[in-house]
């Protein structure tokens, strides 16, 4: 996998899986294939593009499997998809996924919760994943949830955090996404947790996936970009609510993202404007509003000319 150079940024987006698994409600196939497509043509390069987890527990990503045999494919776009086990694993490279991912936590009371196991027995459970997926030269992404504060058992250790992403890292992962589940960080908890991680791995195998749920997102994205994080987790639109604090924002919205980054001077090859109007594309097709400030600022400044 291509390192993000010092001075670029990464975004991976997520809005079409993570973000739209937590939406109300489904979209069609066409429409999913279609919101993938104008992500790709406003330069975004890593694309979440489905689950194959099952639609019972998650019904917005049933036929995940059509929409990346459907999507009229762009050179240099990775299309992920997330795996939670080897039907799952085997359904992606039927569909000709670019790469997948796999989920754990640092907290077990928030995997006994979802997925009735422990943090440990969790990993036991990927392990043939990503012993497949390296047989096939499959790239495999590692999420890894509740860093900073779980709903069930509130503080999550550091040292769980850094167990859990080199436990991953041993098994093949190539990068590790650390995941701010309930939006509960704070600035100095991104530095401590990425300082502690920095001890045992290169920060170059981190990215930062934050929720907005206290509005403290971008700024622990700063701090995180300061630490050397070049890869982020963002969801067009801010796409995809907190189901565990109601009405409160989800996924940070990649276009908000985008604006940080670019007035560092990193530089991320997406066009601002395009994504814009994505955003407020899927917002209307949702008939939800616009997660984005810098987002809705750019298409309306873009309607008054």
């Amino acid at each position: 996998m291509q390192r993000a150079h010092p001075d670029s940024v990464r975004i991976v987006e997520v809005g079409a899986r993570d973000g739209l698994q937590n939406e109300a409600q489904a979209l069609s196939v066409e429409l999913r294939c279609e919101l993938i497509g104008r992500l790709a043509a406003a330069g975004l390069r890593h694309i979440e593009a489905g689950s194959f987890v099952s639609p019972k527990w998650v019904p917005q990503m049933q036929y995940s499997d059509r929409v990346l045999l459907q999507l009229e494919r762009q050179p240099g776009v990775r299309y992920a998809a997330l795996t939670p086990n080897l039907q799952g694993l085997e359904a992606a490279l039927a569909a000709n996924a670019s790469e997948v991912a796999v989920f754990t936590a640092a907290s077990d009371a928030f995997t006994q919760k979802n997925i009735n196991c422990s943090v440990a027995q969790s990993l036991e459970r990927i392990r043939p994943v990503l012993e497949h997926a390296r047989t096939v030269g499959l790239p495999v992404r590692g999420y890894v949830s509740t860093v900073m504060g779980c709903p069930y058992q509130g503080e999550v250790p550091v040292q769980a955090v850094v167990d859990v992403a080199q436990a991953l890292l041993d098994m093949g992962c190539y990068e590790i996404s650390l995941g701010d589940t309930i939006g509960t960080g704070s600035v100095p908890q991104t530095q401590n947790l990425i300082r502690a991680l920095a001890l045992h791995m290169p920060v170059s195998q981190l990215a930062v996936h934050f929720h907005d749920t206290y509005g403290q997102a971008l700024a622990n994205i700063y701090a995180a970009l300061e630490l050397g994080i070049r890869t982020i987790d963002g969801s067009v639109a801010g796409l995809g609510g907190c189901p565990y604090a109601a009405g409160a924002s989800g996924n940070v919205a990649s276009e908000d993202v985008l604006r940080l980054v670019e007035g560092l001077g990193l530089h991320t090859g997406i066009d601002a404007q395009l994504l814009a109007e994505t955003g407020q594309w899927i917002s209307d097709q949702l008939q939800r509003p616009n997660g984005s400030k810098s987002g809705r600022a750019l298409v309306a400044k873009a309607t008054q000319k």
